[in-house]
Protein backbone atom coordinates (compact mmCIF):
# COMPACT_ATOMS: atom_id res chain seq x y z
CA UNK A 1 0.00 0.00 0.00
CA UNK A 2 1.23 3.26 -1.13
CA UNK A 3 0.79 6.51 1.24
CA UNK A 4 -1.28 7.99 -1.83
CA UNK A 5 -3.62 5.07 -1.68
CA UNK A 6 -5.13 5.77 2.40
CA UNK A 7 -8.89 6.08 0.98
CA UNK A 8 -11.82 5.88 2.73
CA UNK A 9 -11.97 2.24 1.31
CA UNK A 10 -8.82 1.60 2.70
CA UNK A 11 -9.40 2.73 6.15
CA UNK A 12 -13.24 1.27 5.71
CA UNK A 13 -11.28 -2.16 5.67
CA UNK A 14 -8.54 -1.20 8.23
CA UNK A 15 -12.02 -1.41 10.96
CA UNK A 16 -13.92 -4.02 9.21
CA UNK A 17 -11.23 -6.36 9.97
CA UNK A 18 -9.79 -4.46 13.36
CA UNK A 19 -6.62 -3.83 11.93
CA UNK A 20 -6.34 -1.13 14.25
CA UNK A 21 -3.26 -1.91 16.26
CA UNK A 22 -3.21 2.01 17.04
CA UNK A 23 -6.87 2.06 19.23
CA UNK A 24 -5.55 1.52 22.65
CA UNK A 25 -8.85 0.72 23.32
CA UNK A 26 -9.70 4.09 26.00
CA UNK A 27 -8.80 7.68 26.14
CA UNK A 28 -5.00 8.21 26.21
CA UNK A 29 -3.48 9.27 29.26
CA UNK A 30 -2.37 12.54 28.15
CA UNK A 31 -4.79 13.74 26.72
CA UNK A 32 -7.56 12.46 29.77
CA UNK A 33 -5.33 14.27 32.43
CA UNK A 34 -5.34 17.47 29.58
CA UNK A 35 -9.07 17.28 29.54
CA UNK A 36 -9.63 16.83 32.84
CA UNK A 37 -8.39 20.31 33.92
CA UNK A 38 -10.92 21.97 31.39
CA UNK A 39 -13.85 23.48 33.17
CA UNK A 40 -16.06 24.42 30.45
CA UNK A 41 -18.55 22.16 29.58
CA UNK A 42 -19.87 24.15 26.83
CA UNK A 43 -16.62 24.30 24.87
CA UNK A 44 -17.07 23.32 21.00
CA UNK A 45 -14.45 20.43 20.09
CA UNK A 46 -13.43 18.36 17.28
CA UNK A 47 -11.70 15.16 17.28
CA UNK A 48 -10.55 14.54 13.58
CA UNK A 49 -10.09 11.29 12.29
CA UNK A 50 -12.05 10.37 15.45
CA UNK A 51 -12.59 6.52 15.07
CA UNK A 52 -13.48 4.48 17.64
CA UNK A 53 -13.58 7.99 19.62
CA UNK A 54 -12.60 6.94 23.24
CA UNK A 55 -11.79 10.96 23.65
CA UNK A 56 -15.47 11.71 23.15
CA UNK A 57 -16.87 8.65 24.94
CA UNK A 58 -14.79 10.40 28.07
CA UNK A 59 -16.15 13.70 27.29
CA UNK A 60 -19.48 12.68 26.59
CA UNK A 61 -19.62 11.00 29.74
CA UNK A 62 -18.20 13.46 32.06
CA UNK A 63 -21.01 16.12 30.80
CA UNK A 64 -19.15 18.16 27.16
CA UNK A 65 -22.32 18.31 25.17
CA UNK A 66 -21.22 20.18 22.58
CA UNK A 67 -18.08 16.91 21.27
CA UNK A 68 -18.06 16.19 17.52
CA UNK A 69 -16.52 13.86 15.53
CA UNK A 70 -15.64 13.49 12.10
CA UNK A 71 -13.99 10.26 10.37
CA UNK A 72 -13.94 9.09 6.41
CA UNK A 73 -15.06 5.88 7.41
CA UNK A 74 -18.31 5.05 8.42
CA UNK A 75 -17.38 1.25 10.25
CA UNK A 76 -15.77 3.62 13.25
CA UNK A 77 -18.66 6.34 13.36
CA UNK A 78 -20.72 2.96 13.77
CA UNK A 79 -18.86 1.36 16.35
CA UNK A 80 -18.92 4.03 18.50
CA UNK A 81 -22.83 5.02 18.34
CA UNK A 82 -23.23 1.48 19.56
CA UNK A 83 -21.32 2.23 22.66
CA UNK A 84 -22.60 5.57 23.37
CA UNK A 85 -26.37 5.60 21.42
CA UNK A 86 -27.22 8.70 23.27
CA UNK A 87 -24.03 10.31 21.63
CA UNK A 88 -25.98 13.26 18.92
CA UNK A 89 -26.29 11.93 15.77
CA UNK A 90 -25.48 15.52 14.05
CA UNK A 91 -22.21 15.60 16.41
CA UNK A 92 -20.78 12.63 14.45
CA UNK A 93 -19.70 13.06 10.52
CA UNK A 94 -18.64 10.90 8.12
CA UNK A 95 -16.39 13.08 5.78
CA UNK A 96 -13.04 14.12 4.79
CA UNK A 97 -11.51 16.43 6.94
CA UNK A 98 -10.42 18.36 4.18
CA UNK A 99 -13.80 18.85 2.94
CA UNK A 100 -15.47 19.79 6.41
CA UNK A 101 -16.05 23.90 7.59
CA UNK A 102 -17.10 24.30 10.55
CA UNK A 103 -15.30 26.38 13.67
CA UNK A 104 -14.20 25.54 17.14
CA UNK A 105 -12.84 26.08 20.27
CA UNK A 106 -10.70 23.01 20.64
CA UNK A 107 -9.25 20.42 18.43
CA UNK A 108 -8.06 17.15 20.04
CA UNK A 109 -5.34 15.38 17.80
CA UNK A 110 -4.96 11.74 18.41
CA UNK A 111 -3.54 9.53 15.80
CA UNK A 112 -5.02 11.31 13.01
CA UNK A 113 -1.66 12.93 12.17
CA UNK A 114 0.21 10.02 12.24
CA UNK A 115 -2.80 8.09 9.79
CA UNK A 116 -2.39 10.99 6.97
CA UNK A 117 0.36 10.68 4.19
CA UNK A 118 3.29 12.78 5.15
CA UNK A 119 2.54 14.50 1.99
CA UNK A 120 -0.99 15.95 3.41
CA UNK A 121 0.57 17.41 6.37
CA UNK A 122 1.28 21.33 5.61
CA UNK A 123 -2.42 20.77 4.13
CA UNK A 124 -3.45 19.28 7.79
CA UNK A 125 -1.92 22.16 9.46
CA UNK A 126 -3.67 24.76 7.42
CA UNK A 127 -6.69 22.91 7.95
CA UNK A 128 -6.71 23.01 11.59
CA UNK A 129 -6.10 26.87 11.49
CA UNK A 130 -8.77 27.05 9.44
CA UNK A 131 -11.42 25.08 11.70
CA UNK A 132 -10.02 27.25 14.80
CA UNK A 133 -11.58 29.81 16.49
CA UNK A 134 -9.13 32.57 17.04
CA UNK A 135 -8.33 31.60 20.61
CA UNK A 136 -8.66 28.08 19.76
CA UNK A 137 -6.43 25.31 20.52
CA UNK A 138 -5.07 22.59 18.73
CA UNK A 139 -3.95 19.82 21.45
CA UNK A 140 -2.95 16.32 21.07
CA UNK A 141 0.15 13.82 20.82
CA UNK A 142 2.36 13.27 18.04
CA UNK A 143 4.60 9.92 17.46
CA UNK A 144 8.13 10.60 18.47
CA UNK A 145 10.13 8.33 15.68
CA UNK A 146 11.19 8.61 12.85
CA UNK A 147 10.71 5.71 10.57
CA UNK A 148 10.38 5.37 6.69
CA UNK A 149 7.22 3.80 6.83
CA UNK A 150 4.78 2.80 3.62
CA UNK A 151 2.27 2.28 5.76
CA UNK A 152 0.90 4.35 8.68
CA UNK A 153 1.76 5.20 11.29
CA UNK A 154 3.81 7.93 10.36
CA UNK A 155 6.20 9.31 12.67
CA UNK A 156 8.53 12.18 12.94
CA UNK A 157 10.62 14.26 15.47
CA UNK A 158 10.16 17.55 17.79
CA UNK A 159 12.19 19.72 14.71
CA UNK A 160 10.25 18.86 12.33
CA UNK A 161 6.86 19.38 13.98
CA UNK A 162 7.83 22.85 15.12
CA UNK A 163 9.05 23.86 11.36
CA UNK A 164 5.40 22.20 10.24
CA UNK A 165 3.63 24.27 12.98
CA UNK A 166 5.10 27.18 13.25
CA UNK A 167 4.25 28.89 10.31
CA UNK A 168 0.65 29.30 11.17
CA UNK A 169 0.79 28.33 15.02
CA UNK A 170 2.43 29.20 18.39
CA UNK A 171 3.49 26.26 20.07
CA UNK A 172 2.89 26.77 24.00
CA UNK A 173 4.18 23.17 24.34
CA UNK A 174 5.68 20.07 22.78
CA UNK A 175 7.51 18.04 24.76
CA UNK A 176 8.23 13.87 25.02
CA UNK A 177 4.99 12.80 27.37
CA UNK A 178 5.83 11.57 30.58
CA UNK A 179 2.05 9.67 31.26
CA UNK A 180 2.13 7.61 28.08
CA UNK A 181 1.21 4.01 27.92
CA UNK A 182 4.25 1.68 28.80
CA UNK A 183 4.62 0.78 25.07
CA UNK A 184 4.65 4.45 23.91
CA UNK A 185 7.01 5.52 26.53
CA UNK A 186 9.13 8.29 25.59
CA UNK A 187 7.84 7.95 21.84
CA UNK A 188 5.17 9.99 22.01
CA UNK A 189 5.08 14.41 21.85
CA UNK A 190 1.89 16.56 23.89
CA UNK A 191 2.11 19.29 22.14
CA UNK A 192 -0.48 22.75 22.74
CA UNK A 193 -0.83 24.74 19.62
CA UNK A 194 -2.49 28.27 19.49
CA UNK A 195 -3.26 29.89 16.51
CA UNK A 196 -1.36 32.68 15.53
Amino acid sequence: MSTTNLTKDYWENRYIENEIGWDIGEISRPIKEYTEQLSDKNLKILIPGAGNAHEATFLHQNGFKNVFILDIAEQPLENFKKKNPDFPDEHMIHSDLFHFENSFDLILEQTFFCALSPTLREKYVEKMYSLLKPKGKLVGLLFNTFEENTNPPFGGNKNIYKLLFEKHFHLETMEVCYNSITPRHEKELFFIAKPK
